[in-house]
């Protein structure tokens, strides 16, 4: 009870220097609440028999950690050792330093967004990346929303509300967070009308559906599952010659979509929006935030005409992007002006194309430190592993990698869950890290760790508790 009268009063902490910097960095409302807060916590440990540091100082200090514990980001940067490149939970395609510099540069000063400064009117938008896309896809206009699920919403709506969309049953896709083609079509007001099967779908079936009430022919890369064995589909090139003599818009939907031949850096060869565009499709859709490595956009490119009706709609200022993510999405498409320094320059596709033996030394550099900060209760090994692409692109294809396996010391009582507690101290870390459990084993996959001494400082700051084993 005599250490409890010890307790310093509010006001006293908010006058001692060390509060009144609280109040300068947080104001005074919210550091009079954060001392309360730390003053209530000191009086129930008092009260169980211990002993913490009452003087005003170590007050406003408790109080400290409290507004930063309250005031830190949810959008915390973190290292990202799933072996999942673009994931899809973790922000997908990280940014080229471009591409960060401009929209730093237009978040901190007016820009000319809408405005032509040539004749000092109003301008559009997507004037600003319409011809580079052009220059890119050999399309002949373009146009950019906030994602490629709603750059489908955009064309469906356009040209299908009403009427009736054509797919294949075979392509009838549900992309992350349980949202399925189906239900976009509904949305936009459009008939869905199956055609084929499962796994077999013919140029006739496409022509027995077409009739007064098709209104848009889609056509849907499936790029986050594959369909193998005894199957059929009908290609682009066919599939637009097949409603371009039907007089029917037809849209290809490359999903993840790629401005490359990705072969070039030892990946697989996915189709890319230059070959769709020359294939005859009238429109192409596809995304900005994968495997382009840019910000999260929707592109559609293709007829000049098409374009322009998409364009009409008001459903399209509903899904435009701002300023911050066209000035990123201008960057990133300027380096692939230049594809001898692709690689080097995007954060994507450099990841992706990094040498496996590459990975492997760093694995092996990184085997001993690690295992000593997580000794005694856990074994540490460099091994090979397989990372992927992720966000759909190549879904059953993965990529040669290496890694370090973290198991449980032998010995380790059955039952301790010591990789979940471990898992989560990780993640709890100033800057986190994400890594995968998978046979016995949490396996931190390294081909997206560039910055291995910032890794090594940041695993020091562990707890000795989840290094030490299940108490």
């Amino acid at each position: 009870m005599d250490r409890l009268r010890d307790l310093p009063a509010v006001d006293d902490v908010l006058r001692h220097d060390a509060g009144s910097a609280l109040v300068a960095r947080f104001g005074r409302a919210e550091a009079a609440a954060a001392i309360r807060g730390a003053v209530a916590e000191m009086r129930a440990a008092l009260r169980a028999g211990a002993a913490p540091d009452l003087r005003p100082a170590a007050v406003a200090e408790a109080a400290d950690r409290r507004l930063a514990v309250r005031d830190a980001s949810g959008l915390r940067p973190l290292f990202n050792l799933t072996g999942t490149v673009l994931h899809t939970n973790l922000g997908r395609a990280v940014l080229a330093e471009s591409a960060a510099e401009a929209a730093r540069a237009a978040m901190l000063e007016p820009v000319a967004l809408e405005y032509d400064l040539a004749t000092g009117r109003r301008g559009e938008r997507d004037d600003h990346v319409a011809e580079l896309l052009r220059e890119l896809t050999g399309a002949e206009a373009a146009t950019v929303v906030n994602n490629n699920a709603a750059a489908v919403l955009l064309v469906i709506n356009t040209f299908a509300a009403g009427r009736e969309a054509v797919v294949s049953r075979g392509e009838l896709v549900e992309i992350g967070g349980s949202f399925r083609m189906p239900d976009i079509m509904a949305q936009a007001g459009a008939r869905l009308r199956e055609v084929g099967t499962t796994n077999r779908t013919h140029p006739r079936d496409y022509r027995d559906a077409f009739g007064p009430e098709t209104g848009l022919v889609l056509k849907i890369h499936t790029s986050n599952y594959r369909i193998e064995g005894y199957t059929a589909e009908v290609e682009g090139a066919e599939l637009a010659g097949l409603a371009g003599a039907a007089a029917i818009p037809f849209c290809n939907d490359l999903g993840s979509g790629t401005l490359v031949d990705l072969s070039r850096w030892g990946l697989k060869k996915e189709p890319t929006v230059r070959e769709a565009v020359a294939e005859g499709a009238d429109l192409v859709t596809f995304s900005g935030d994968k495997l382009l490595g840019g910000p999260q956009v929707g592109f559609v490119v293709g007829r000049r005409d098409a374009v322009a009706r998409l364009n009409a709609n008001p459903m399209k200022r509903a899904l435009r992007v701002d300023k911050l993510r066209l000035a990123a999405l201008e960057a990133t498409l300027k380096l692939y002006r230049d594809p001898e320094t692709l690689a080097q320059k995007l954060p994507t596709l450099r990841l992706l194309a990094r040498p496996a033996a590459e990975i492997a030394a760093l694995a092996a550099r990184l085997r001993d430190p690690v295992a000593a900060i997580l000794a005694p209760a856990h074994a540490v090994s460099a091994e090979p592993c397989r990372s992927q692409i992720g966000s759909g692109a190549l879904p059953v294809d993965t990529i040669p990698s290496a890694g370090l396996a973290i198991r449980p010391a032998p010995g380790t009582p059955p039952g301790t869950d010591a990789l979940g507690r471990l898992a989560a101290a990780l993640r709890a870390l100033p800057r986190p890290v994400v890594g995968r459990v998978t046979d016995g084993a949490l396996v931190l996959d390294l081909r997206c760790l560039e910055d291995e001494a910032g890794f090594l400082s940041n695993l020091r700051a562990l707890p000795p508790g989840p290094a030490a084993g299940p108490p």
